[in-house]
C-alpha cells in the first residue's frame, strides 16, 4: 500500500478516535448518556453498567492517545510508524468488538446493528495499515541505489 492510501486511512482512524475521544474526555456523563447519536441511536454506554466519569475520562483519552500517534505517523509519512498505529488501533479494537458482540443484549435492532458494525470499522482501517510497504519496481536503466 502506498503511502497516500496510508495516510488516507490515518486521517480517517484519526476523525474516529478524535470524535469519541474529545466528547468521551470533554463531557463524559453526556458521553455515558448520548452515544453514539442523541435522538438515531439508543445509548449505546449507559445500557452497559452504571456511570462511571473515571472510566469514560480514561476511555476517552485512549482514543486520544491513539488519535495523536495517529497524527504523528501520518505526517511522518513513514510505513513503520502507520504499522505501528496499526497494531495499536488492532490491540484495542478487537477485544472492544468481542466484548460488544457478546453483549447486544438488551439494544434496540437497530443499535444492534449497528454497534457491530461501527466497532468493527476501527478494526476493518487498522487492518491495512499492518501490511509492509508496497515495494517500488526499478525500471530499467535505473540505478538501484
Amino acid at each position: 500500500m502506498n503511502t497516500n492510501w496510508r495516510r488516507g486511512i490515518l486521517w480517517a482512524l484519526n476523525a474516529l478516535g478524535a470524535f469519541v475521544g474529545a466528547w468521551a474526555l470533554a463531557a463524559p456523563r453526556s458521553f455515558y448518556d448520548a452515544f453514539p447519536m442523541p435522538g438515531v441511536f439508543g445509548a449505546w454506554v449507559a445500557g452497559d453498567g452504571p456511570y462511571n466519569e473515571h472510566l469514560v475520562r480514561d476511555v476517552g483519552s485512549l482514543y486520544l492517545a491513539l488519535v495523536a500517534a495517529g497524527v504523528v505517523a501520518a505526517l511522518m509519512r513513514r510505513a513503520d510508524a502507520s504499522i505501528a498505529v496499526g497494531v495499536a488501533w488492532l490491540v484495542f479494537s478487537v477485544p472492544h468488538l468481542v466484548y460488544h458482540v457478546g453483549h447486544l443484549h438488551g439494544l434496540a435492532p437497530l443499535d444492534a446493528i449497528a454497534q457491530p458494525i461501527a466497532l468493527a470499522a476501527t478494526l476493518v482501517l487498522a487492518i491495512p495499515l499492518c501490511l509492509p510497504p508496497r515495494r517500488r519496481m526499478i525500471s530499467e536503466g535505473e540505478d538501484a541505489s
